[in-house]
């Protein structure tokens, strides 16, 4: 924000009206980089709270494999001490009930996956577009100094493709 505030300085400061273009071009440039800066760094936050839950999920279905070999080790020992069948059922029916419960956690743990890869996606696109604006500053200012347009164009299609491909974040 401050780079932003001492762009706004040299606008002020400019004498030469292709300075002053330059300049509130790069005023404009700057506000974009930070509305994007900030995208890209809410959705790696979404990435880091998706993977967390992600791993959280494949805890519980750890857990869950735990408690069923455990209940299969239980039934397989009544079993071989010719325990009575409704003891037997205990042991079978946690088997069933934590069986069911990993697929549950299984498909939460992948479903937070596949919302981490989105999330993932969407930062990438906006510090890509994040990098391409700071070139179009950099490329921007370079024309102030030089007094060349090239640089003045090459920053503007910098910053545009920039700003474009951050856009497609939101897809």
């Amino acid at each position: 924000m401050a780079e932003a505030h001492e762009i706004e300085e040299h606008v002020h400061h400019a004498q030469d009206p292709f300075d002053k273009i330059v300049a509130g071009s790069m005023a404009f440039i700057a506000a974009l980089l930070a509305i994007v800066s900030v995208l890209g760094q809410h959705y790696n936050t979404e990435v880091l709270l998706d993977q967390q839950q992600a791993s959280d999920e494949w805890a519980f279905y750890q857990a869950k494999n735990i408690r069923r070999y455990s209940a299969q080790i239980g039934r397989d020992m009544l079993g071989q001490l010719k325990a009575a069948p409704d003891q037997l059922a205990v042991y079978t029916k946690d088997m069933a009930r934590y069986e069911s419960d990993m697929k549950e956690e299984k498909e939460k743990a992948e479903e937070f996956q596949k919302e981490r890869d989105k999330a993932e996606g969407k930062a990438r696109r906006f510090h890509t577009g994040e990098v391409a604006l700071e070139i179009g500053i950099v490329l921007s200012s370079l024309a102030i100094l030089t007094k060349r347009r090239a640089f003045f164009i090459g920053g503007a299609c910098a910053a545009v493709a920039g700003f474009a491909y951050a856009a497609t974040g939101f897809v």
